[in-house]
């Protein structure tokens, strides 16, 4: 989830860019739907639960499945904060891991593979207490904004013990029907007090996506605008889902035309209510005909909770 505050690196191509934002109105309809926030554990909760991983696709001769990345221009419904049923007309869900795919529909499965979910923070230091980052001083670093403490992606070793465990959740999301990934906290570095930086967030991301092709998943880049095209190319990213890039978007040469330049039609571009309809209807006005655009609540709770926002272009 993107962070709401403008600081540090992650907010550093901001300052090449962005576009003037022009007010439109009476654009997007709702998308429908109601449901509830699962409240049970999310499988791969566990650490150590690695579902199906035992079995590696493309290894020992066995097949490597096609991978297909969302349609583009669809009608998504980003569901991360509870599943409810979509719309007639929406193309692609996108979902926590813990819920299931919908069938009939692109199904996208969010996992936050850069830092710790907040209820699965004690798991993690009480089981892989060493892959949990920490500052000098010996305390857990943490995403303040959303209490999840950041994964130690620094060195090869603790990636490669990281991208295992992930695996499993890849199994699980391939296994269940879902076609398509999306890694969030990429930009887990900019958050790091300099534990971290941009190069090993390029090394982990790869290691992700060649276990997540290998199953046959699709896999997005989130956010991170300032990744260039070596880096892009090198991880092996499909398509991209990109928070409020026309928030901070004032000028040509924006984020969003960041995401467009390096994957053309398949960008997932969602802005979120908190900031207002203006850079919605902007976005709807500038490439609403072309990508996926959404408004959503911050929170992005599920249709029938108290601060449900959910529109599209």
């Amino acid at each position: 989830m993107r962070q709401t505050t403008v600081t540090g690196v992650g907010r550093a191509v901001v300052a090449l860019a962005c576009a003037t934002a022009l007010v439109v109105s009476g654009c997007g309809s709702e998308v429908l739907g109601q449901g509830s926030v699962a409240t049970g554990p999310a499988p791969g909760t566990n650490p150590d639960a690695q579902p199906g991983a035992d079995a590696q696709p493309g290894a020992g001769g066995l097949s490597v499945p096609d991978v297909e990345p969302p349609p583009a221009g669809a009608v998504v419904d980003y569901q991360i904060g509870g599943a409810y049923p979509p719309a007639a007309d929406v193309g692609v869900v996108i979902r926590d891991r813990s819920e299931p795919p919908v069938d009939g529909v692109y199904s996208v499965c969010y996992l936050n593979a850069f830092q710790a979910q907040s209820d699965e923070a004690s798991a993690w230091r009480g089981q892989h207490a060493d892959l949990v980052l920490r500052g000098l001083g010996g305390d857990v670093i943490e995403d303040a904004e959303w209490d999840e403490p950041l994964l130690d992606i620094s060195s090869d070793a603790t990636r490669s013990r990281l991208a295992a465990i992930v695996d499993g959740w890849l199994a699980d999301c391939a296994d269940r029907g879902f076609r398509a990934v999306e890694p969030d906290n990429l930009d887990s570095w900019t958050r790091s007090r300099g534990r971290l930086t941009r190069a090993d967030a390029v090394a982990y991301a790869e290691l992700l996506a060649d276990r997540a092709h290998a199953r046959g998943l699709a896999v997005a880049q989130k956010n991170a605008a300032e990744l260039t095209d070596e880096e892009i190319g090198r991880i092996g990213f499909d398509y991209a889902v990109a928070e409020d890039c026309q928030l901070y978007s004032w000028e040509r040469g924006s984020e969003c035309d960041r995401y467009l330049a390096a994957y053309g039609d398949r960008v997932i571009e969602i802005e979120y209510s908190d900031g207002g309809t203006r850079a919605f209807e902007t976005a709807c006005r500038l490439r609403g005909d072309r990508i996926s655009v959404l408004l959503r609540d911050r929170d992005v709770v599920p249709r029938g909770e108290r601060g449900y926002v959910n529109r599209s272009c």
